[in-house]
């Protein structure tokens, strides 16, 4: 199981979360890391994530979005999320991805789709972690797109023809997990994307606004002033 090394935990980012969901009529939450982010020795990562809370259930998708890697170390291993309500336990209810495995030329085979073989962890961090390593590792974490033909010109031997990190899931895998008390009210306060085979290597995501814009530090917390005015008010309308 993988341990946090960074986490993101700031109050106004699930506001802003919320706010986001309240504006698209949707119980809608995406993450992503932020731009430039690396990891060390292997270098770039580009990952998202969009959650979906409602009567019982968080529905993740994760996607792998940096084209063409080089290294195992830059592929989603595990994410964590953290509930508005506090939960900390839930099961893991199904998943799915495609297969992909990547030869030695760096050209692939598509395989079946099915059940990731990922699990979940409970009691982590404050919340619940979707896990690779702990389950199906190292083989099975989630593969960006491929360079140029459809080929993976750039991957080195921890991803072409690496027999025990191959299959891979291709570009994205959905998981639903079943969590007591989870509405469709229930936000995300923090989520953090892992990458690679080695624990610990983790890249705290951040809210996307619609359109795909990041917010700027201070629109966050104006946005998280907002909420609560918001929430105020319908407590104000209640009495």
């Amino acid at each position: 199981m993988k341990r946090l090394s960074t986490k993101l935990v700031i109050g106004s980012f699930g506001a802003l979360a919320f706010t986001v969901a309240l504006q698209a009529n949707a119980n809608v939450f995406t993450f992503v890391t932020p731009a430039g982010s690396m990891v060390p020795v292997d270098g770039a990562v580009n990952a998202s994530a969009t959650v979906t809370t409602g009567a019982g259930t968080v529905t993740i998708s994760l996607t792998d979005l940096l084209a063409n890697p080089t290294s195992v170390g830059q592929l989603i291993s595990d994410f964590d999320f953290v509930l508005s309500g506090g939960q900390t336990t839930g099961t893991l209810a199904s998943s799915s991805g495609q297969q992909i495995t990547v030869a030695g030329n760096g050209t692939t085979t598509l395989g079946s789709t099915g059940s990731t073989g990922w699990g979940l962890n409970n009691n982590v961090a404050g919340g619940l972690q979707l896990d690779a390593l702990g389950f199906v590792g190292p083989a099975g974490l989630i593969l960006g797109p491929p360079g140029a033909g459809g080929v993976y010109t750039a991957a080195n031997n921890s991803i072409a023809g690496n027999g025990p990190h191959n299959p891979f899931l291709n570009q994205t895998a959905t998981f639903t997990v079943n969590v007591a008390n989870v509405t469709a009210a229930t936000n995300i306060t923090s989520a953090t994307f892992s990458f690679g085979t080695t624990a610990g290597v983790n890249v705290p995501g951040i809210p996307q606004l619609p359109g795909g814009k990041i917010p700027e530090p201070a629109s966050i917390a104006l946005l998280g002033i907002g909420l609560l005015a918001f929430g105020a008010s319908r407590r104000n309308r209640k009495a």
